[in-house]
């Protein structure tokens, strides 16, 4: 298999943590999907990735569908809790870190602009998500170890990718200090094996205006 990534995006982060834990072989494309000439129109018509090019000639993209994909693969751990209302519950964990993400990448994206093009408000509003998403992953994490079902699932792997990108991008954000729990578990995460090997790291991509 390959999966077309790019190393800060905490999308193709889900599902590098994905392949790692299900110990399925796989080589990696880098790519900046922002700048000219990226591969991944080819594969997506959005131009997005993570995308993965499975053995067989088939094509997955959005890391949601790729992590359910896997899912379907032998090898532990599943990606999902096998109660139908605990995955349910693991998806809208996901859903939820995934917009914490989205938010940060507004943020990240604002600051690349010029600066008499910058809006104070734009980024408010993108920071007002990222304080509520840290705070109900927060209350949802409470002591326990793991976000649902009381197993490593699909839940901690986003949680988990969308902590870490926001340390990548938006270093100045008090959530470690603000949610102490989280930032502990964050660093429980961080240890495991797979996500050793897909820690984010930044690109240079072209300016926008």
């Amino acid at each position: 298999m390959k999966l077309i990534i790019a190393t800060p995006s905490p999308f193709a982060r889900k599902a590098r943590i994905a392949l790692h834990e299900k110990g399925v072989p796989f080589d990696e494309e880098i790519t900046v999907p922002w700048n000219p000439g990226t591969s991944a129109p080819e594969y997506n018509p959005l131009g997005k990735i993570p995308i993965l090019i499975c053995d067989d000639g088939r094509v997955v993209y959005d890391s949601r569908v790729i992590l359910a994909y896997l899912d379907t693969l032998p090898g532990t751990p599943p990606m999902f809790p096998a109660n139908a209302m605990l995955r349910i519950d693991a998806l809208q964990v996901e859903a939820l870190a995934d917009g914490v993400c989205d938010a940060v990448v507004l943020i990240a994206i604002e600051a690349r602009r010029k600066a008499e093009l910058q809006s104070s408000d734009w980024v408010s509003r993108q920071s007002v998500k990222v304080d509520a998403g840290m705070a109900e992953l927060d209350r949802l994490l409470g002591d326990k170890t793991y976000l649902v079902g009381g197993i490593f699932s699909v839940a901690d792997i986003a949680a988990g990718s969308a902590l870490g990108y926001t340390a990548l991008r938006f270093p100045a954000h008090p959530w470690r200090t603000l949610f102490p729990r989280l930032a502990a578990y964050w660093q429980r995460l961080e240890e495991r094996p797979s996500f050793q090997k897909s820690r984010p790291s930044a690109q240079t991509i072209v300016e926008i205006g």
